[in-house]
């Protein structure tokens, strides 16, 4: 089995976002932001999802604050705009295509965790209503030090917590928020999404960019038979200096 799913490659573990990469909830998000803005009488542009998709919530409400002429109010919007997307989330929990047969095949192959910016009983909710939590080992959210996407620290506690090399773990992500991450933690990025954020860009990033989790190229070696390729070296990841050390 391993040598057939996720472009062959034997991974030690596959790291998962949630919104968006296993949860359809991307058109929930689109609507809470609304609601909350239209009670404050604003409409956001048409380029106001693509800017706030993958953002950490906290940034998400204090752009909003902004938005509204009221930063000092950003701690007061980011908690209407979770409950406004909990209710949502709780009358209407939808995996993406394709969604629950891809994690039941890559549990057969490594340990799973899932790597997400959205508060963990978000997070948590969600995968229990898809009948998807149980095969997850860990669930990795910002909180304590874990800083939230696009820092490197999601992806990288998932990994070591799942008892893998980052460099031989495989993240799936939406956004390129999610794919900066995986990608300064190490690791390497299947996206899956209509089509990369950045285009040409987003597909230069990752491994390869499927529609659908159900894409058949997820499931089949490479053509020649099945390859094996090695771990990310060190050297080979995106630079990191600087940043502040990961919690142990």
């Amino acid at each position: 089995m391993a040598s057939k799913l996720i472009l062959g490659i034997p991974f030690s573990a596959v790291v998962f976002d949630c919104d968006g990469t296993l949860m359809d909830t991307e058109h929930h998000w689109i609507e809470a932001r609304r609601v909350v803005l239209a009670d404050r009488g604003i409409t956001p542009g048409s380029d106001f999802s693509a800017r706030t998709k993958g953002m950490h919530y906290s940034e998400c409400g204090r752009l909003m604050a902004e938005m509204c002429g009221r930063p000092e109010k950003a701690a007061e919007v980011t908690e209407r705009l979770l409950d406004e997307f909990r209710k949502l989330v709780v009358a209407d929990a939808v995996t993406v295509p394709g969604a629950v047969k891809f994690v039941e095949l890559a549990a057969e192959l490594a340990p799973l965790a899932v790597a997400s910016n959205c508060p963990r009983d978000i997070v948590e909710t969600c995968l229990e209503s898809a009948g998807l939590l149980h095969h997850f080992s860990r669930v990795v959210v910002p909180e304590g030090r874990i800083r939230p996407k696009p820092h490197p620290d999601p992806y990288a506690t998932a990994a070591r917590l799942c008892g893998a090399d980052p460099g031989a773990s495989l993240a799936v992500e939406d956004s390129m928020c999610g794919v900066h991450s995986a990608l300064a933690a190490g690791l390497r990025v299947i996206g899956v999404g209509p089509e990369p954020p950045t285009g040409v860009e987003g597909v230069e990033m990752v491994e390869m960019w499927v529609e659908r989790l159900d894409d058949p190229a997820l499931l089949a070696p490479p053509s020649g038979g099945a390859a094996v390729v090695p771990p990310r070296r060190a050297e080979d990841a995106p630079d990191t200096a600087g940043r502040p050390g990961l919690p142990s």
